[in-house]
């Protein structure tokens, strides 16, 4: 089972695996540790990754990136607007009000949704574990969220995870993962006190802080701040600006105008940022920028500072709030921690340290902390590895309640749309967390399920609405259903279940005492006088049973949960029981915003298709580009190695073949199918194969013969020779071994004459298999006769006590009177010195017999 964490950035991704040893960033096709968050659409296949990355410049109109900052997100929402500002593909609006990316792909024009590129992107990031962990497939894994995402946004992250094939165990906030990372490994924590640490994450995009106490064994979060526009793109979006304006009065050329200009004025001012992040001072140099023009700037870090002075000042915001919400002050927090991309600009870090008093530390890897804490997370959560124990006690960073129109009584307290609400789980609410409460109905009812503050949202306040039933009371009264009300491990709500209690009074005889003490011990109380009808308000805390089980998606089958069997409770009291009936109720559930079920499997389905198109192309360049080296290996070869293997005529001939096919590569096999590259390749094979099958003869026949000989050599020394072991053999049989000999002798001796008359051009007479072959019939014939084993001494021969010979002293098994043609790694096992036959003595000096 793997165990994997996914960093999933605005810029960039980052894969962790945990291994025996610990937690492991793994490499991409390019070697590299982080993995572009870019998704490249072409004519025919799509280019994911670093290959997207290498697309982008070329083809940024189909150039899919940043993706995360629209995942989840109305299309109408002010931050998306100023998103789309700078950002060089198209977007539209979607029918439902979301954003929808148009790309030209397949030679039309396709709109997708930010969830199936984000699938995309995990996808690939999904081979990459694979190939890594040499997995057949990589499922359970934690993702890496940031803690602003809203419920819609963190189930789109789950439908984005199930599109490429994966099963989140959790969706781990960023600056907790870096808190995990940090404070596992450390072994002077506090045990009595609290160690108060302030995370400070400048990511691409966003800024993010989180205030976290360490004691031995556990970590607590205290509190959550963010800003979701502020990080180091928007440094770069300053320098372009400025290097905008200042090339358009130089230079007399506005980028602005052309995308692709826009992208190369980006990555210079990114890659400028990173300079002036170690220099005082940095130049700016662009060929032919636009309309073949070089341009030339310069920039000193003063000069940088006081242009992103607007953004500096944002800065302490997020700090201000976090050190409030958790209570403490600035002299309770011991260590500062930075991390983050964006986190190497100067001016950030000196904010920091006037704020907090100290000097911010870098101890974690400021871009690989998140995966890393993911893949610890992950680890904790599979019963795959076995982790030391160590509490992350997270919180929620945003107050949920739950609203239903009243009934009955309760419209007297209700609001002028006759609706009323609690709140569930108020801001810091620890996760995952389950709450129950009772309502009184007499039939179906919705209850609403919304955020009681927006105001760090800026995102609409419903979440989702549940219909709980269909149910029916018997004689109209209204009865308590008790819905049960679940905070998952991810972050998202639902209600789970929801409960009929109807209570019934039975008469019950008084002499059966043990079973009135046994329908004590299986029934819940009820008291005859029931709770007001204004109980709905209250919460009731509800221990939570299942821990990490997720409560994401449709209740039950069709989105209704499935009644299960009714529970009879009874208590007895004087000579009347009250019965409490328990039926699970139907619950439905709908998501404003979200992906309904079969939205979702078509969309399985059309990234299984692209995956597929994506595959055929691969296998395709890898069927040209064979093409294309056999053509330039095999053109080498004729005039080197091969040249005494072929004739003058039969190289020009298919020299000139391979220019052919070379010329038809670069014009109208350009663009062909995979089987046609597959019958050229045949078709230049039939040519070449047999030049490299004699050569290949050549070079392997002198070891093979050598073997051969050996052989021979072996079996008739072993029939010759005089030696006790092999007196049991019968004279016939060992002549018989002798004339075997003699006539693979002699095959051989022919065959290497006609061999050795024939030119390397010819095709060869003395074939490695026919030796081979050879070598084999003659073991096959010697060796039953040469291993014959002894005859075992009677009885009376055998003087009593006396101790019997060992079989390895007595038995030929121990001689060295063996053939086998090994194949040619192995060919110097056998020795060709002394031992070697030497064809000339032998016709003066044939063998006897």
């Amino acid at each position: 089972m793997s165990v994997v964490g996914f960093d999933f950035g605005n810029e960039s991704c980052i894969v962790a695996v945990a291994r025996q040893r610990g937690i492991d960033v793994v490499l991409n096709e390019e070697s590299k540790r982080e993995t572009p968050a870019v998704v490249s659409f072409g004519e025919k296949q799509r280019f994911v990754g670093t290959a997207g990355a290498a697309s982008s410049l070329m083809n940024p109109k189909n150039s899919i990136s940043q993706v995360k900052r629209l995942l989840g997100r109305q299309f109408s929402d002010p931050e998306v607007q100023r998103d789309l500002q700078s950002l060089p593909f198209a977007v539209t609006e979607g029918p439902d009000g979301f954003p929808l990316i148009q790309a030209r792909y397949l030679g039309e024009q396709r709109a997708f949704t930010p969830t199936q590129v984000m699938a995309m992107i995990l996808s690939n990031l999904k081979s990459i574990a694979e190939k890594n962990l040499n997995a057949a497939a990589v499922v359970d894994c934690c993702i890496g969220i940031p803690v602003y995402f809203t419920d819609l946004q963190r189930r789109a992250v789950l439908n984005a995870a199930a599109i490429a094939g994966l099963y989140p165990l959790r969706l781990f906030h960023e600056t907790t993962a870096t808190a995990l990372e940090y404070g596992i490994y450390k072994t002077d924590l506090p045990e009595n006190d609290q160690l108060n640490v302030a995370f400070v994450d400048v990511g691409h995009a966003s800024f993010q802080v989180c205030i976290v106490g360490f004691s031995k064994g556990g970590l607590n979060v205290l509190a959550h701040a963010f800003d979701r526009s502020l990080g180091g793109r928007d440094f770069d979006e300053v320098l372009f600006r400025h290097f905008a304006a200042k090339f358009r009065e130089e230079y007399k050329v506005d980028v602005y105008q052309n995308t692709r200009a826009c992208q190369r004025l980006r990555a210079a001012c990114e890659k400028l940022k990173k300079v002036l992040s170690a220099n005082p001072e940095a130049p700016l140099n662009i060929e032919c920028l636009m309309d073949e023009k070089d341009v030339r700037g310069f920039i000193k870090r003063d000069e940088f500072e006081r242009i992103s002075s607007p953004i500096l000042e944002r800065v302490k915001g997020p700090l201000v709030k976090a050190l409030s919400e958790a209570g403490i002050g600035v002299d309770d927090v011991h260590v500062v921690e930075v991390v983050g991309s964006g986190s190497r600009v100067p001016a950030i870090i000196r904010i920091l340290s006037e704020f907090f008093g100290k000097e911010p530390r870098r101890t974690l890897n400021a871009s690989e902390c998140v995966a890393r804490g993911c893949a610890l997370q992950c680890a904790m959560l599979s019963p795959t590895f076995k982790v030391r124990e160590f509490q992350v006690n997270e919180k929620f960073p945003f107050p949920i309640a739950l609203s239903w129109k009243a009934s009955g009584p309760e419209s007297h307290n209700a609001t002028g749309d006759n609706q009323q609400g609690t709140l569930v789980f108020p801001k810091g609410n620890p996760i995952p967390s389950v709450k129950a409460l009772p309502f009184y109905r007499s039939g179906n009812f919705f209850v609403d399920v919304h955020y009681a503050d927006v105001r760090d949202l800026q995102a609409p306040s419903k979440i989702s609405t549940y219909m709980i039933g269909p149910f029916q009371s018997n004689n109209g009264e209204r009865l308590k259903v008790k819905v049960k009300v679940r905070l998952n491990l991810h972050g998202i709500v639902s209600i789970e279940s929801a409960t009929l209690l109807e209570v019934s009074e039975v008469p019950v005889s008084t002499e059966k005492e043990p079973a009135k003490e046994t329908a004590k011990m299986d029934t819940d109380e009820v008291k005859n006088d029931a709770c007001p009808a204004d109980a709905g308000e209250s919460d009731v805390n509800i221990q939570n049973p299942r821990g990490a089980d997720d409560a994401f998606g449709v209740k039950g089958k069709n989105g209704v949960a499935e009644s299960g069997p009714a529970q009879m409770e009874t208590e007895a009291k004087a000579n009347v029981a009250k019965k409490v009936k328990k039926t699970l109720v139907p619950v439905s559930e709908h998501v404003y915003g979200g992906m309904v079920p079969t939205d979702l499997q078509k969309a399985m389905e059309k990234e299984l298709e692209m995956a597929m198109q994506d595959r055929v192309m691969e296998e395709t360049k890898d069927k040209k580009n064979a093409v294309e080296a056999y053509v330039y290996d095999m053109r080498n070869k004729l005039h080197d190695k091969y040249q005494g293997f072929v004739t003058d005529s039969e190289r020009d001939a298919f020299s000139a073949k391979l220019q052919e096919v070379e010329d038809w590569l670069y014009e109208d096999g350009e663009d062909e199918t995979k089987s046609v590259y597959i019958a050229k390749l045949e078709e230049l094979k039939k040519q070449g194969d047999p030049i490299e099958e004699r050569y290949k003869e050549y070079l392997e026949r002198g070891p093979i013969i050598d073997q051969l000989i050996y052989c021979v050599n072996s079996y008739h020394e072993a029939a010759m020779c005089e030696d006790p072991e092999f007196d049991h053999i019968d004279l016939v049989e060992k002549q018989k071994v002798i004339t075997e000999c003699g006539e693979t002798e002699a095959w051989l001796r022919e065959k290497r004459q006609q061999q050795d008359a024939l030119p390397k051009y010819a095709t060869p007479v003395l074939l490695i298999a026919d030796i081979r072959r050879k070598a084999e019939a003659l073991d096959r014939f010697c060796r039953p006769i040469m291993m014959k084993p002894k005859r075992a001494p009677t009885q009376s021969q055998t003087p009593p006590g006396t101790l019997q010979p060992q079989p390895s002293e007595s038995q030929p098994e121990s001689s060295d009177v063996s053939c086998e043609i090994s194949s040619e790694s192995e060919s110097q096992a056998f020795p060709t010195g002394p031992e070697q036959m030497d064809t000339d003595e032998a016709e003066s000096n044939p063998h006897p017999g």
